[in-house]
C-alpha cells in the first residue's frame, strides 16, 4: 500500500498538462521543500531526483517527459555524485528505454530529453569514476539505439550531442570514434534505397552534425584514412562555406581548420613508399588544390560585408573566425583563447582544444564552470588544475541556488514560513475548539 501511494504521489508531481506545467512544478517543489525545510539542500535535491526516477515508470508520456526535464535541471544546477553512484544502472535503463522503440512509443520530445539525460549523467560519471566500466557500459548500450533514433527522428540535435559525449568519454579506440562519426555523417548523407527519397537537411541539422563530428575528430592524434575519403570530406565542407546560413559556415570552417591542423594531406604524400607513390602524389596535389580553394573562401568570408537583415554580432563572429583560419593556413598559427573559470583561466592554443572547449561549454550550459572546477576527467582533457580549492565540507552553490535556497525571499524560506504558519493556525484552531466546546484536552 505504501509503495502504491508513493507511486501515485510521484506521478502527480510530474503529471501535468502543458499549459500548467511550470506552475504545477513550482507548487510541487514548494510542497516538498516545506516538508524538507529543516534538512539541507542536497537532501531536497536527492528527493526530487528519486521522485523523478520513479515517475519514469509511468505510462503517460508527458509524465516521463517532465521527470526527465527535472533530472536534467538537477544535473545542470549541481554535480550529482551520490545519485549517480547509487542509481546509475536504474537511470541508464530508463533512458535507454525511452530511446528504444517499444510499447511506450516514446515521443520525439521524450527521446530528445532521454538522450540529453544520458549525456548529463555521463558527464557526472566522469567526475566520480573517470573512463571506467560504467562509462564504457553507457557507450556500448547506447550507440545502437542512438543510431536507430537518428535514422528515424527529425529533431536529433540532442541525440547527436549525446553520441558525441558518450564516445568522447566511453570510447576506447579510434575505430569506435570513427564508427560514431560515420553514424553522424549518415544523418545528412543517408544510404538511399530504391524506395527512399532524399530529404534536404536543414541548416540547423547540418550545423549539429558538423559540430559533433568535429568534436570527435579533435580527439584523433594519428589519422590513417585514404585520400579519397578526405577529398570527399574537404570538398563537401568547402561547399558548406558557400551556404547562406552563418552557423553552417562557421561549423564548416572550424572543421576544415581542424583537418588541416591534424596534417592529413602531408601524410598521404610523405608516407608513400610503394609502387603507388604516383597515385598518392596525385591525390596530394588534388587535396592541395582543394586547400587553395578553401583559403580563397576564407579570405572572402573574413571581409564579407553585412547584407540586409544581417545580425552584426553574427557577422563579426564570422569575420573573426575566418581571419583566424586564414592566419592559420598562411602562417601556421592556431588561435589562442583564455576562458575564466572562477578565479582561474583555462588556456587553449590549438583548433582541437578550442573545438572541444566550445562543444563542452555548449553541452554543459550553466554547469560548465562547476564541471571545470571539480571534474577531474575534464582537468585531464585540458591539462587544467584549478588553483582555488574549496573545503570538502563546504557545499558550493551558484547564484541562482543561493537565491533559491538561502535568501530570505527564497522559495524554500517562503515555503517553510507558510508551513509554520499553517501549523500555527491549526494549533490555534484546536485550542479555540477546546475552549468553545469545553472538550477536555486529553479527549481531543
Amino acid at each position: 500500500m505504501g509503495k502504491r501511494n508513493s507511486q501515485r504521489k510521484c506521478a502527480a508531481m510530474f503529471d501535468t498538462d502543458d499549459d500548467s506545467s511550470v506552475t504545477s512544478s513550482s507548487t510541487s517543489r514548494s510542497d516538498m521543500m516545506s516538508v524538507y525545510g529543516g534538512e539541507d539542500v542536497q537532501f531536497y535535491q536527492d528527493s526530487v531526483l528519486d521522485q523523478a526516477l520513479d515517475a519514469l515508470d509511468e505510462k503517460r508520456g508527458s509524465t516521463r517527459e517532465n521527470a526527465l526535464s527535472s533530472i536534467i535541471d538537477a544535473f545542470n544546477s549541481n554535480i550529482q555524485h551520490d545519485f549517480v553512484e547509487k542509481k546509475f544502472a536504474t537511470l541508464l535503463h530508463h533512458c535507454l528505454a525511452s530511446l528504444k522503440k517499444g510499447s511506450k512509443k516514446a515521443s520525439a520530445k521524450e527521446i530528445s530529453l532521454a538522450s540529453h539525460a544520458i549525456g548529463k549523467i555521463l558527464s557526472c560519471l566522469a567526475l566520480t569514476v573517470g573512463c571506467g566500466n560504467n562509462a564504457r557500459e553507457i557507450f556500448e548500450e547506447s550507440v545502437r539505439p542512438l543510431d536507430e533514433s537518428l535514422a528515424s527522428k527529425s529533431d536529433v540535435s540532442k541525440l547527436l550531442e549525446c553520441l558525441a559525449i558518450i564516445t568522447f568519454v566511453g570510447g576506447i579506440d579510434q575505430e569506435e570514434t570513427e564508427q560514431s562519426m560515420d553514424i553522424m555523417w549518415r544523418v545528412i548523407h543517408p544510404k538511399l534505397g530504391s524506395n527512399v527519397v532524399a530529404v534536404k537537411p536543414s541548416a540547423q541539422l547540418i550545423t549539429s552534425v558538423v559540430s559533433s563530428w568535429s568534436f570527435l575528430l579533435s580527439t584523433m592524434d594519428d589519422l590513417n584514412l585514404n585520400s579519397k575519403n578526405w577529398q570527399n570530406q574537404i570538398s563537401y565542407l568547402s561547399g558548406l562555406l558557400d551556404k547562406e546560413d552563418r552557423t553552417v559556415r562557421i561549423a564548416a570552417g572550424e572543421a576544415l581548420a581542424l583537418i588541416f591542423e591534424i596534417g592529413t594531406t602531408e601524410k598521404f604524400y610523405t608516407d608513400s613508399r610503394s609502387a603507388e607513390e604516383s597515385k598518392t602524389q596525385e591525390s596530394y596535389i588534388c587535396l592541395q588544390g582543394l586547400k587553395g580553394k578553401v583559403i580563397n573562401q576564407c579570405r572572402n568570408l573574413s571581409v564579407e560585408a553585412g547584407g540586409k537583415g544581417s545580425a552584426k554580432k553574427d557577422l563579426n563572429n564570422q569575420r573573426n573566425l575566418f581571419r583566424d583560419i586564414l592566419e592559420f593556413f598562411e602562417y601556421g598559427y592556431s588561435p589562442e583563447t583564455s576562458t575564466k573559470i572562477g578565479g582561474d583561466s583555462l588556456q587553449t592554443s590549438s583548433w582541437s582544444q578550442m573545438i572541444q572547449l566550445n562543444f563542452l561549454k555548449h553541452f554543459l550550459g550553466g554547469g560548465f564552470i562547476k564541471h571545470m572546477q571539480e571534474n577531474e576527467f575534464l582537468h585531464d582533457v585540458f591539462d587544467f588544475t584549478p588553483k582555488r580549492k574549496f573545503n570538502n565540507n563546504e557545499q558550493r552553490m551558484s547564484g541562482g541556488e543561493k537565491r533559491l535556497f538561502k535568501s530570505p525571499n527564497s522559495v524554500l524560506n517562503k515555503a517553510r514560513t507558510q508551513h509554520l504558519n499553517k501549523q500555527r493556525l491549526q494549533a490555534e484552531g484546536r485550542n479555540f475548539g477546546h475552549y468553545a466546546v469545553g472538550v477536555p484536552e486529553e479527549e481531543a
